[in-house]
């Protein structure tokens, strides 16, 4: 998986978490990759991914991909109602 990373600006100043961090949510076995069905976000090709980083950090990223590139334009820890929500998925999955 590549990522494209020559704007960084997805990432705020004040976060607990790194580029790194980000890129291992993607690669989470468990992780949740979304289509929103909201024209906005459909219109550009954006998709939402829920992940965890190999530390533990729950990550909610947007991103677009060319299919090769994966181009993060927003990420951020998970709230609780999204870390409930990847809790029933993955004990969905793993049964």
């Amino acid at each position: 998986m590549e990522f494209d990373w020559e704007d960084t600006s997805a990432i705020s100043e004040d976060c607990s978490f790194e580029t790194r961090d980000i890129e291992e949510s993607f690669e989470d076995p468990f992780a949740l990759r979304l289509l929103p069905d909201s024209e906005r976000f459909s219109a550009q090709a954006r998709y939402f991914n829920l992940g965890r980083s190999a530390s533990g950090v729950g990550l909610f990223s947007v991103y677009r991909t060319n299919g090769k590139q994966f181009r993060v334009i927003l990420s951020r820890e998970l709230t609780e109602d999204e870390v409930y929500f990847y809790q029933r998925r993955l004990t969905q999955m793993i049964r």
